[in-house]
């Protein structure tokens, strides 16, 4: 009842335009949805709503008592517009973030468990059964997300459809260029009444190979990962760490000299003040360490994995790494200078 007085699925709806309804609805089944969640997207409004008034009355308001009533009400519009629709966008950004990565997430599990299943069906097929009957008996709890998606397959076939068409439907379900070769083979022996069983196996063969190549050249490339990862999680730390303390050293020295200078008045040269100041630089080298992090793992992850989306994983290990390093590094070269000193 309460979510019917909010509007929450109401308000979902009127925010996505009609002509991307059909696109959002593939793009959600890809992801493993079924139905597209208008409810969150409405609760997404409210929420993004909710930080506009906020904002305003803390922060946007003060500026705007100084001006007239009109003002006031024509800023506020505008300024509530602006921010509003920064943080629907912002919203928008994320869940395409997180769908994206669920579906190559998805994809990438139902390329691992293909081979496995089309052994089964081809072993099968050469039991006696018919294709049919085949994949709905290779369809088996382990295979989880293909096993889910076959199953529908079967589902349409019994109910009449052909079982091209289901299969073509499958394949454009995910951006795997795997699935859509193998479909197209299977689909084009069944047609020619060849021998599905042979094919398969042939299939099978091609895709244990290149699985074997893509962990190959990824154990090749050990080497260069385990280099870059050294260089952004100590060696850049600890450069940016000495260069905070010689920061702080020459600060000092230089404070030291133009006090000596101005008390003497002999030297025919003065020192002025250093602009930068160690707060400064150890904020310029937060933001620094974080860039080079972030971009450091996106490398890796095309070296080892050919992809920067099956790198996610390195982000938090690369940030936080080179994060804790750079602190550590500051206590500890700080403890040695005040010891030296």
């Amino acid at each position: 009842m309460a979510v019917k007085i909010i509007f929450l699925e109401e308000f979902g709806k009127a925010f996505v335009p009609k002509k991307f309804i059909p696109t959002l609805r593939k793009y959600m089944l890809k992801s493993g949805f079924d139905e597209v969640p208008y409810k969150f997207f409405g609760l997404l409004f409210y929420i993004s709503a909710a930080i506009t008034f906020f904002l305003y009355i803390i922060y946007i308001f003060q500026y705007l008592k100084k001006f007239s009533l009109f003002e006031i009400y024509i800023y506020s519009a505008i300024a509530w517009f602006i921010v509003q629709l920064f943080f629907a966008i912002f919203f928008i950004l994320l869940v395409y973030f997180y769908l994206d990565l669920r579906i190559y997430s998805r994809t990438k599990k139902m390329e691992d468990q293909l081979p496995e299943f089309l052994q089964v069906l081809s072993s099968n097929l050469r039991g006696g059964m018919t294709f049919e009957r085949a994949l709905w008996a290779a369809i088996k709890p382990r295979f989880e997300i293909l096993g889910i998606e076959m199953a529908k397959v079967s589902k349409k076939v019994m109910t009449g459809y052909e079982v091209s068409k289901a299969l073509t439907e499958l394949a454009d379900k995910y951006d795997s260029l795997m699935l859509r070769r193998t479909v197209d083979l299977m689909i084009s022996e069944l047609e020619s009444g060849g021998n599905v069983a042979e094919l398969i196996d042939r299939i099978v063969d091609n895709l244990k190979e290149t699985k074997a190549l893509k962990n190959e050249m990824s154990g090749a490339a050990i080497a260069y990962v385990i280099f870059i990862s050294v260089i952004v999680v100590v060696i850049s730390p600890l450069l940016f760490a000495l260069s905070s303390q010689l920061l702080i050293v020459i600060v000092g020295f230089v404070d030291k000299l133009s006090g000596a200078t101005q008390a003497t008045t002999t030297l025919p040269f003065t020192f002025s003040k250093v602009n930068v100041k160690p707060e400064e630089f150890q904020i310029f080298s937060t933001i620094a360490i974080f860039v080079i992090s972030l971009f450091s793992s996106m490398i890796v992850s095309i070296v080892e994995k050919g992809d920067i989306k099956g790198g996610i994983k390195y982000i938090p290990i690369f940030v936080v790494g080179s994060m804790s390093m750079y602190y550590f590094f500051i206590k500890v070269i700080q403890t040695f200078f005040t010891i030296s000193v």
